[in-house]
């Protein structure tokens, strides 16, 4: 506007130092708003510390608005600078420069050359003046209000994300104390039972109670062992370089084989897919070996499974894990099972799978086995997945 009602202003304005003042002020008014509207981040504070500036823009702008005529478009955007004020200083600081602005408008209307006005358009003006900074001072409260309100509502946030971090690692926690180091203790104390049985009998047998203290001496060790693994995977999760990738296949064959040694169960292991599979995060890699050591404890413990087959590989661009048992089955389980239904039940194995599977992007499902035998617990995780969880980790160890 200072632009546009520059022409009007020089034309009208007097020969000599008249046009030159003139000048003067339409270079300082144009380039003191240009100034503010850039770099307000930067002249904002000091315009907050310094009234005095805002009154000699205006005075600048005066002289402009004397030159040009209130008949122009200058004399209209004037009524801004008492919505500034409000915006900026409050009610107070609104009162004194539409009352400022009101004086300058009623000067221009006295220098011109023809002063017969009508009092309603001297006036008018200088009450737009006055209601744009009543309104610059009721948005300038709004606004604080809404800042107040932003920021409590920032501290709820901040709050409820603590708390959701606090029960997301407690409930991770959980999981592996269910899923190694409890389940071990358990086996621990089913062993040292039945030494103590045949201890205590009427006629010992030594040998007997040779491999029962060697199964107990061996279950302590593994489950220090599993502990020793748990605080180690605890440390490696939070510590740099903890995002290397390892061969998913083979550690799943190593699984199988070791739990088949331990245990005696009757586990296979059988690569299949149309392509190897690719390097994963150790983090991923963890929780889909966990997932499929639960499966073939769940098989051997309490489905009474006489054969456990484990299955691994690439098909399309997804690593599919199956775990599939001819044991008793788990009778009208769903595809897609129900966390807070398993929670009631007490199956906190299968909601731990469940959990981790979503951690990491993948599906995971609960079904019959072959000709509707057993279960198969299959795991489906996509290959654009695993991309994610790599940028995802190496943000996390960089922060």
């Amino acid at each position: 506007m200072i632009a546009v009602a520059a022409p009007s202003a020089l034309l009208n304005a007097g020969p000599g130092w008249g046009v030159r003042l003139v000048g003067i002020a339409v270079v300082v008014t144009f380039m003191v708003s240009y100034a503010l509207f850039r770099d307000w981040e930067r002249f904002g504070p000091l315009l907050l510390r310094h009234p005095t500036l805002l009154a000699a823009d205006t005075l600048f702008g005066a002289l402009l608005l004397v030159s040009a005529g209130p008949d122009t478009t200058l004399a209209y955007v004037s009524v801004c600078t008492p919505l500034l004020a409000g915006l900026i200083y409050g009610w107070r600081g609104a009162a004194v420069f539409a009352s400022l602005q009101g004086v300058i408008l009623l000067l221009v209307h006295a220098t011109l050359d023809k002063p017969h006005t009508e009092p309603a358009e001297t006036l008018i003006l200088p009450g737009l003046c006055v209601i744009a900074g009543a309104v610059g001072s009721s948005l300038r409260k709004l606004m604080l209000h809404l800042g107040e309100a932003t920021r409590a509502l920032a501290a709820v946030r901040a709050r409820l994300a603590v708390t959701e971090a606090v029960d997301a690692e407690r409930a991770r926690l959980a999981r592996e104390m269910h899923d190694s180091v409890a389940k071990t203790l358990h086996g621990v104390a089913l062993a040292a039972d039945g030494l103590a049985c045949s201890a205590g009998a009427a006629r010992m047998d030594p040998a007997l109670v040779k491999r029962q203290a060697e199964l107990v001496a061996r279950s302590a060790r593994r489950a220090a062992a599993e502990s020793r693994e748990l605080l180690t995977d605890l440390r490696r999760e939070g510590a740099p370089g903890g995002a290397s990738s390892v061969d998913v296949t083979a550690e799943l064959a190593c699984a199988a084989r070791e739990f088949r040694v331990r245990t005696g169960a009757p586990v296979t292991y059988a690569r299949t897919g149309e392509a190897p599979a690719p390097p994963v995060p150790r983090t991923v890699a963890r929780q889909l070996l966990t997932i499929t050591s639960e499966a073939m404890e769940n098989a051997h413990r309490h489905a009474r499974a006489t054969r456990v087959d484990v299955r691994a590989g690439v098909r399309g661009d997804v690593l599919t894990v199956s775990v599939r048992d001819d044991g008793t089955g788990l009778p009208g389980r769903p595809a897609a099972p129900d966390l807070d239904r398993l929670r009631r039940e007490g199956h906190f194995g299968l909601v731990g799978m469940v959990e981790r599977a979503a951690s990491v992007g993948a599906r995971i499902s609960f079904g019959r086995g072959e000709r509707g035998r057993g279960t198969e617990v299959r795991l489906e995780l996509p290959l654009g997945a695993l991309v994610t969880t790599t940028r995802v980790t190496e943000v996390h160890h960089d922060r």
